[in-house]
């Protein structure tokens, strides 16, 4: 049985600060250790997919769950690869009883006294962005409340991934337009210097920076800069 009180104050915290500048691995940690406690568990983590399509890890709750997870990240094999491979969650009961799969990993947890285990998939339509990785020392048959607890825990997770890298796009949007505009208002300045010092009109002396540039194999900024700052007037 799920602890429904944590859960919701967990859900209320999330929400709150998503629209506030965060650190995702910060945030991710804080899901895991709510996970945790939410769920009863011995510990948790999450890991993420990369753009070479290996799963890299994030961030666990207890030093054995950080191994697991790193075990999983070296092998790419165990229940959270399988369900970022397959987009659905993977759970097992008692993973030291598995014989003909994940290999390392199933020693690992041997070793480590890891029992049951469930692979989380964080996705948004048809895109998965990594697992939340759940962690019991003791078997565990995974209800089916249990698994939609983790699950909605994961689309919290999916949704602060998302917005960062919206965030980022758009900053790196912003830097992209703040720097043509100051392109923009250099070569006007360029035009004017060089339509002045020749004689005539900003259209040629835009081409004239245009043909200088392809010639010596350089930006248009560049050159424009060059007039403005550094005096050239082709």
């Amino acid at each position: 049985m799920f602890d429904q009180p944590l859960f919701l104050r967990a859900l209320s915290r999330f929400a709150a600060a998503l629209p506030s500048e965060y650190d995702v691995e910060q945030v991710l940690t804080e899901l895991a250790e709510s996970a945790t406690g939410i769920l009863g568990l011995a510990g948790s983590g999450v890991t993420v997919l990369q753009d070479d399509g290996r799963l890299s890890f994030m961030t666990a709750v207890g030093s054995p769950y950080a191994e697991m997870e790193q075990v999983e990240e070296r092998h790419q094999q165990g229940p959270c690869r399988d369900a970022v491979d397959t987009g659905r969650v993977v759970s097992v009961t008692d993973v030291r009883q598995e014989t003909g799969r994940w290999g390392e990993y199933v020693h690992t947890a041997r070793r480590l006294g890891v029992a049951g285990v469930a692979g989380v998939p964080m996705r948004l339509e048809n895109r998965v962005f990594g697992a939340l990785n759940l962690y019991g020392d003791e078997p565990r048959d995974w209800s089916q409340e249990d698994l939609d607890v983790a699950t909605v825990l994961a689309d919290v997770a999916t949704g602060y991934i998302v917005n960062a890298s919206k965030v980022e796009q758009l900053e790196q949007l912003n830097g992209q337009l703040q720097q043509a505009l100051s392109s923009r208002v250099l070569i006007e300045q360029a035009k004017g210097i060089i339509a002045e010092h020749h004689g005539i009109t900003v259209d040629e002396a835009f081409s004239g920076m245009r043909t200088y540039a392809r010639n010596h194999n350089t930006a248009l900024r560049g050159v424009a800069q060059s007039v403005v700052e550094g005096g050239l007037r082709m």
